[in-house]
């Protein structure tokens, strides 16, 4: 019989099965995606309008391919993994990181509108970020 004097252990969501690929070349370059991905991923926590979600998704993607030590570390990271988890969860994406990533591109955006770009740059640059943050809002959250 359980102790109740005892906190109930945290649920933990079990490490989805990788999906190593033969050649060794391409696990190399999906490795190297990996790491460009998740380096990206930090950059993005500290630089408005790069998003941070994004990449570490790309990168648990590639590391789930390529390197299983790699996989291990970002599914059990304390801020990363709960991307990961609730991604493989159903595509959820949390509140904050979309409120987080809405504010991050509302300031791109604000940068892009008062920077002396060629036009196409400010309407592309828009359009994008207005695509994402459409389909950012439609996913559900966790």
């Amino acid at each position: 019989m359980p102790d109740p004097e005892q906190p109930a252990p945290a649920p933990t969501r079990s490490i989805p099965a990788l999906r190593m690929l033969p050649s060794r070349p391409l696990r190399w370059l999906l490795q190297g995606c990996a790491w460009l991905c998740l380096a990206l991923g930090i950059a993005g926590v500290f630089i408005p309008g790069l998003p941070t979600t994004v990449f570490i998704l790309l990168a648990g993607w590639a590391a789930a391919r390529s390197s299983e030590r790699l996989h291990l570390w970002l599914w059990q990271h304390r801020l990363f993994g709960p991307m990961l988890q609730d991604w493989a969860a159903g595509g959820r994406v949390g509140r904050r990181a979309k409120w987080s990533a809405s504010a991050a591109m509302a300031l791109g955006a604000a940068v892009v509108c008062w920077a002396p770009v060629p036009s196409w740059v400010r309407w592309f640059s828009l359009t994008s970020m207005a695509c994402v943050l459409a389909w950012l809002w439609a996913r559900p959250e966790t």
